[in-house]
């Protein structure tokens, strides 16, 4: 049943074939008018028949010599996809939509072997060979293993989601063999877990999994994977193997929520959420994320140091918004608030600390042989902490530009007057965040 609804059709997949066809020709085409040495090449999942039905992108290389310039290379797939945006990388690439796909034109290096890689994209020649002639056969099991993936939210090596990418499910189906044989491993998977299929990676790794790439075995094919989305991946395995289910694959999706849900659920966690929104930066968002959760440790450092406890946060974004949830357990806090000093006796200590704190309303007196004061705090309200303090804070270079720029905070019900679907649907996963963890 799962195959059926994730396996490409044989229209689907001529379909794919003759597309991605007539694009390499149309740039090797303009190549050879212009005397460009270049070969191009489809690559990806689309390349070695391990793409999910209804998955509509293409990866298409355009490969130079080792001492050409990329920039030939570009200014082809400018030409290729006239209605383009142009995104960077490692080096900038166009993104297109042509013949009903989402394409992306990548300029890269022919060289030699992986060992002599000029940029980071052109050992992605050297993964479609490599899968491509042991995958045969397998496809099923790697479509299996995504779809799986997908139905836990763990797919998608991007820093948003940072969890397993479709070159890491296809070396793991080769690994161990099959769908079911990946679930059973990595039910007992551990922080630390290394995998080596060629076994000649020695290189040290810290990340929680550790997958030696065949073709550059200084690389870990996992490094994008954080320790949450591979403990929660080994979870969604053990359920599944205690009690198989289709919702694994395809788990209900989750509705916006309503006015009324919203408040329900501030009432009966008696927290108060508190939002900071702006304006997204315009940067991918493989830049944007890792921005966002750093500036997400940084306020609620900022909110703990004040005094205020947080029950838990997060981040998102919708349309062309950025926005910081924090959960408040502690949101107000009294006036009066403790400063402790130096122990009694060490005088030269103590001389400085009371001129630093020269009008407490109590104070000076002696605690567990620490001298303390009581004096008035700055902020009460984590509220207006944020909003007097988030554009001092040192964010990252795109998100302090962004919310100098101008920024609203929502705390409470004041939530309700942010009508977007996508922010609503944001707050569904959040309040009702519940993942099958064995």
């Amino acid at each position: 049943m799962v195959l059926g609804k994730v396996r490409p059709g044989l229209s689907d997949k001529k379909r794919i074939m003759e597309t991605s066809a007539s694009i390499i020709d149309r740039i090797e085409d303009l190549a050879r008018v212009r005397g460009i040495s270049l070969h191009a090449m489809l690559v990806g999942s689309a390349a070695r028949g391990t793409w999910l039905s209804g998955d509509h992108d293409l990866d298409i290389f355009l490969g130079v010599p080792p001492n050409d310039d990329l920039g030939a290379a570009l200014e082809i797939a400018r030409l290729v996809a006239p209605v383009h945006e142009e995104k960077y990388a490692e080096h900038a690439y166009v993104h297109a939509r042509m013949d009903g796909f989402e394409v992306d034109l990548v300029p890269c290096y022919l060289v030699e072997d992986a060992a002599h890689l000029k940029s980071a994209v052109d050992r992605t020649p050297f993964h479609t060979k490599y899968v491509g002639s042991r995958i045969i056969g397998r496809e099923d099991e790697v479509l299996l293993l995504k779809q799986f993936m997908k139905g836990a939210n763990v797919y998608g090596s991007e820093l948003k989601v940072g969890g397993f990418s479709g070159y890491l499910t296809e070396l793991l189906v080769l690994c161990y063999g099959s769908f079911a044989a990946v679930l059973q491993a990595a039910s007992a998977w551990r922080p630390g877990q290394r995998l080596d299929l060629e076994r000649h990676g020695i290189e040290k790794h810290d990340e929680p999994l550790i997958v030696v790439d065949p073709v550059d075995p200084g690389r870990n094919v996992a490094a994008a994977l954080t320790l949450d989305k591979m403990l929660l991946f080994a979870g969604a395995a053990r359920s599944f193997l205690a009690e198989p289910k289709l919702d694994f694959f395809f788990p209900p999706s989750q509705p916006p929520l309503s006015d009324e849900e919203i408040i329900a659920r501030i009432n009966e966690r008696g927290t108060m959420p508190i939002l900071l929104e702006f304006a997204a930066p315009d940067v991918v968002e493989d830049v944007l994320y890792p921005q966002l959760r750093k500036a997400e440790g940084s306020i609620n450092a900022l909110l703990e140091r004040s005094g205020f406890s947080l029950l838990r946060s997060d981040v998102s974004t919708y349309r062309d918004r950025a926005v910081m949830l924090f959960e408040m357990q502690v949101w107000q806090l009294s006036k009066a608030c403790p400063r402790i000093g130096p122990p009694a006796w060490e005088a030269e200590h103590l001389a400085r600390f009371l001129a630093a704190h020269p009008a407490p309303f109590s104070g000076p007196y002696i605690a567990n042989g620490k001298v303390v004061v009581e004096e008035a705090r700055q902020y009460t309200s984590a509220r207006d902490l944020l909003a007097e303090e988030s554009a001092n804070l040192s964010l990252g270079k795109h998100l302090s530009a962004s919310i100098r720029d101008g920024y609203n905070i929502y705390a409470g019900q004041e939530l309700l007057g942010i009508k977007d679907e996508g922010f609503r649907i944001f707050l569904a996963h959040y309040f009702r965040a519940k993942f099958p963890i064995g």
